[in-house]
């Protein structure tokens, strides 16, 4: 059963040092809360799981959080590049960023494998990309059924995924809708998870497309209000566009980025929305 909890109480019982932590949401419900709260509790040392790693993951590699980052494409949406990524993995500051990269279908299916308790998944894939003999989950293996020559990438299972949704109930039961991207199975692949709702009801109305999180899939749920900004959360916030923009000037001067993290994380009150 979920527990329901404070923001830094849920992140300190959720997320270890060392711990793969798979931090989803795509281009909605990113969980920026709960990445501003890693930073002020110090975490080091963590393997980042995200499909697209963007504003979110350049914060936390700038912070020193991620020595490692398993991913799919990263990048400042619609911007240009991640400053902040680009520093440690060519320079080392903070600290050396180690990459694993994948394409997107990849990493989803290692999602998937895990959600599901298998050893690896199949898909077509990775031929002709640049990533074979660079990917350590990625194996050639061939079909022995049609003799087609296809991809098999090993399970991941984090040990705590962080997802962002739009309400819980009482008991712990999570509702997602709008674009839900691997939330689901990022939670279910993991050892522990928190989830961090814009509210708490005594109903889980039903909404088209919807999606539940059973309270016996959750470890954690916590209350943040805004928590995905600067992207959104359907039916409670918009996307901030300017942000994303602004953050290209933020991230590419060191002193700027840790003025900026100063400022807006570790002296902020935990609500996760940059003033």
């Amino acid at each position: 059963m979920a527990e329901i909890m404070g923001l830094a109480e849920a992140v300190a019982a959720v997320v270890r040092d060392g711990d793969t932590v798979a931090m989803e949401g795509f281009t909605h419900l990113i969980p920026h809360a709960a990445g501003h709260e890693l930073i002020r509790q110090g975490r080091r040392d963590l393997t980042l799981v995200r499909l697209t790693p963007d504003v979110l993951a350049d914060q936390l590699i700038g912070s020193g959080v991620v020595r490692k980052l398993v991913f799919g494409w990263g990048g400042n949406p619609g911007v240009g590049s991640l400053h902040r990524f680009r520093d440690a993995f060519q320079h080392g500051w903070p600290v050396p960023l180690e990459l694993d990269e994948h394409s997107h279908a990849g990493l989803v299916n290692r999602y998937v494998a895990g959600a599901s308790g298998l050893p690896f998944a199949v898909l077509r894939g990775y031929a002709g990309t640049g990533l074979e003999g660079r990917v350590g989950h990625y194996r050639p293996i061939t079909c022995p059924f049609t003799g087609e020559r296809l991809a098999a990438v090993a399970a991941i299972n984090p040990d705590a995924a962080v997802v962002h949704a739009q309400r819980a109930d009482r008991d712990g039961n999570v509702q997602i809708w709008g674009i839900v991207g691997v939330q689901k199975e990022a939670v279910l692949a993991s050892s522990r998870s928190l989830v961090t709702v814009e509210e708490v009801v005594d109903r889980l109305d039903p909404v088209p497309g919807a999606i539940v999180l059973p309270t016996w899939a959750v470890t954690a749920v916590a209350v943040a209000p805004g928590g995905a900004h600067p992207s959104y959360t359907a039916g409670y916030s918009e996307r901030d566009n300017d942000f994303y923009v602004a953050w290209d000037a933020v991230s590419r001067d060191r002193d700027a980025f840790r003025a900026w993290i100063d400022t807006h994380v570790l002296h902020a009150d935990g609500a996760g929305v940059p003033a």
